[in-house]
């Protein structure tokens, strides 16, 4: 049967979040937890054999699981109702044992059959920043659910946790840098300024920032599981939920049946270089698709290297505009430079079918489709007081900077696309001024082991896009080759996290937690290539 290709839901993807204040991805900041999670009995709270996963409280060693109120989402999500919810209580920091206490949201969605199978899913957000119970919608319409209960946990310090570590500020930044040059030194310094404020103000509540990182994640979800009652469950992660997965998988093999990552981000090799890499992957994926269509190529020959011109000439001589928004009419201030259109392009695989058109009428003096779209993705409400950037920063300025260079950007951006000048090459997509702002955030290295591979006989689905511009699709191969019993399945012409967009991705997903050794990948057989706009 043939697939048609759904609708693109630009903007609901979690993507890869910048470290950065200047990139985009409120609620009031709720305070430490005061009471420790160290209550030792366990009598009269075990679950019974029939009881449903989540309805029963549960304390085991450190962690106590309480059943109750749904966590607290930006707006109304109809896949929570019937949710069983509840909060998971865990040590802020494991290592210093404070006796400081976070409380993380949790949602069950229940199986949408009567005879749920006994291993749940688990879903594992973007980000870094992301709350997975925000993401419930995909994961449901998406299938996850036809015969397993799926569990959406908030990751500490996001959205709906207590505390969370949102900096709106930042966001805000974020909105007014649309006017600013990308990668000027003037932007760096309100750049590093927004985010030293972000970091002042949480460790101003007494906030452990060096407790927001992997390992401690990866010891909540294990926690999670053991206070649930269950012996075995999945995984199932997308963009920065795969780089948590495989630091889980490494750490706490021994409760994993099987695991699925889309848009794979290995920590073992993460950093500015990779993103590099991944943009050059996904851009080509795009050209090439064009080029093979014949009104395509007709239309816009030699896309990459018009792509190319334009990056030099902006960043020669940027453009600036202004634009109205959807929902405003209060003109909004653009700067094109090339750094901006290297970011807007690595977000617009997502809307593959108007790049060439796009990129066409910024190369005949019109750029107000680009100017739209780069200011639309950092001013929308959406955009403002959602992700935990003290997550963000936790993460990468721990298990990234410390073990890549400053200079690794340019070095990669050389490597990948050698005709850009070095000021866009300088700051990675995605990243831009990541070790300035490293240095601001001040936490101390994780453990190299952060930078081992992943290795082992965990049966694990690993799904790209080949125009996956944000976490390239040789990802899966690389990941695959410590992995014995991984499955590579690279779903053509999609963008970054497949399951997403791809009614065939989630078929093969959903056909892999049914039988992990054999997923059902024949519907990639009739997948084609979008069809592009072609302009006048």
């Amino acid at each position: 049967m043939a697939h048609r290709r759904p609708t693109r839901r630009h903007g609901t993807v979690r993507r890869l979040r910048a470290t950065s204040a200047g990139l985009a991805t409120g609620l009031l900041v709720a305070g430490l937890l005061a009471a420790p999670a160290r209550a030792d009995s366990t009598a009269g709270t075990s679950p019974s054999p029939d009881a449903p996963i989540g309805t029963v409280a549960r304390t085991v060693g450190d962690a106590r699981f309480e059943p109750g109120p749904c966590p607290k989402t930006p707006e109304p999500i109809e896949a929570l109702d019937g949710a069983r919810c509840g909060t998971l209580t865990v040590p802020e920091n494991r290592a210093t044992a404070t006796g400081r206490t976070i409380g993380l949201g949790v949602a069950i969605v229940p199986a949408a059959t009567d005879e749920p199978k006994a291993d749940p899913i688990v879903w594992l957000a973007g980000g870094p920043g992301d709350d997975a119970v925000g993401e419930a919608k995909m994961a449901i319409d998406g299938g996850l659910n036809r015969d397993r209960d799926v569990i959406f946990m908030s990751q500490r310090g996001t959205y709906s946790a207590e505390p969370n570590l949102l900096c709106p500020n930042i966001d805000e930044f974020n909105a007014r840098s649309v006017g600013l040059a990308h990668d000027a030194p003037s932007t760096e310094r309100l750049h590093v300024d927004a985010t030293k404020a972000c970091r002042d103000r949480l460790a101003g509540r007494g906030i452990d920032l060096s407790a927001y990182n992997d390992t401690e994640s990866a010891a909540d979800y294990e926690d999670l599981r053991k206070a649930l009652g269950v012996e075995k469950w999945n995984l199932f992660g997308i963009s920065y939920g795969t780089h948590l997965a495989l630091v889980y998988m490494r750490l706490h093999p021994e409760g994993l049946r099987s695991v699925g990552i889309d848009g794979i981000l290995p920590p073992s090799t993460s950093g500015s270089a990779a993103t590099w890499s991944s943009a050059r992957q996904g851009f080509d994926g795009l050209f090439k698709a064009c080029a093979d269509q014949p009104a395509c190529n007709k239309r816009y020959p030699n896309l990459s290297a018009t792509f190319d011109r334009l990056v030099r000439e902006l960043e020669a001589k940027p453009v600036t505009t202004t634009v109205t928004l959807p929902g405003s009419d209060k003109p909004v201030k653009v700067v094109l430079d090339g750094g901006a259109l290297v970011n807007w392009m690595t977000s617009a695989t997502h809307v593959a079918p108007q790049v060439p058109a796009a990129l066409d009428e910024l190369a005949h003096g019109k750029p107000q489709r680009i100017a739209q779209q780069w200011a639309g993705g950092k001013l929308s409400p959406q955009a403002i007081g959602r992700v935990a950037h003290g997550l963000v920063y936790g993460v990468f300025c721990s298990e990234w900077t410390p073990y890549e260079s400053e200079d690794a950007a340019l070095r990669g951006g050389r490597a990948s696309f050698p005709s850009f000048p070095r000021s866009v090459q300088a700051q990675a997509p995605q990243l831009a001024f990541l070790h300035p702002d490293c240095d601001a955030w001040n936490v101390p290295p994780a453990s190299p082991s952060i930078r081992d591979v992943t290795r082992g006989d965990i049966p694990t689905l690993a799904l790209s896009g080949g125009f996956d511009s944000q976490t390239g699709a040789d990802n899966g191969p690389y990941v695959a080759r410590t992995l014995s019993k991984a499955k590579v399945v690279t779903v053509p012409y999609e963008p970054h996290v497949v399951f997403a967009t791809s009614k065939c991705a989630q078929e093969i997903t959903v056909s892999f937690f049914d039988d992990p050794a054999a997923p059902k990948t024949a519907c990639l057989k009739s997948l084609e290539a979008p069809e592009f706009e072609i302009g006048p």
